[in-house]
């Protein structure tokens, strides 16, 4: 990541918008913009694949318990920000299930896969199949189901400004596809 190069923009942009870019509360603002990019923009820098290769930490089960049973995970806590308004996309939370096929991810990865995935400028429809995407990949397993629920201030801050509207995506892989009880295990109760 250029951080110069965002240090002068944003300081470029401070000036546009009528702003001193030299006056005392703004003197450091290219810096720290820059500095906060590098770490919520850090996922721009990996491809799905590489995400699932550095999550990918898996350990054996017991093949015929674990099978039939899903691991899901609930309300990991993420936030990204909107490819359309650079606005941020916050209170967003996260389910995941996937069922295992003789390993199984170890619990903090998967909250580490949804955190990476969304430090990047997303779609909120994106971000759940890359999170599925990662998942089947670092789980090896075809199967997996990702809900998220999120608010975007490009529509609560600015436009319509409607406070209340939440977005809802869900992305099915599998037998997640057609089997509505598997479903159900990512949907928020």
């Amino acid at each position: 990541m250029d951080t110069k190069a965002i240090e002068y923009h944003v300081r470029e942009i401070l000036k546009a918008i009528g702003e001193n870019p030299d006056r005392e509360g703004l003197r450091e603002t290219p810096r720290r913009v820059a500095k906060m990019y590098e770490e919520v923009f850090a996922g721009t820098g990996y491809s799905n694949h590489e995400i699932a290769e550095m999550f990918g930490k898996t350990f054996a089960c017991d093949t015929d318990a674990q099978e039939s049973s899903a691991i899901v995970m609930r309300d990991i806590s993420v936030f990204s920000y909107c490819e359309h308004h650079m606005a941020l996309m916050y209170d967003m939370r996260v389910n995941v299930a996937y069922i295992p096929r003789g390993r199984v991810l170890g619990l903090s990865k998967i909250a580490r896969i949804c955190d990476m995935a969304a430090k990047r400028l997303q779609l909120q429809e994106r971000l759940g199949h890359d999170i599925a995407e990662i998942i089947a990949e670092a789980a090896h397993s075809p199967d997996v189901g990702v809900q998220i629920s999120g608010f975007h201030s490009c529509m609560t801050a600015r436009g319509i400004r409607n406070v209340s509207a939440q977005t809802v995506t869900k992305t099915f892989l599998g037998a997640f596809r057609t089997d509505t009880e598997l479903q159900k295990l990512v949907e928020n109760k």
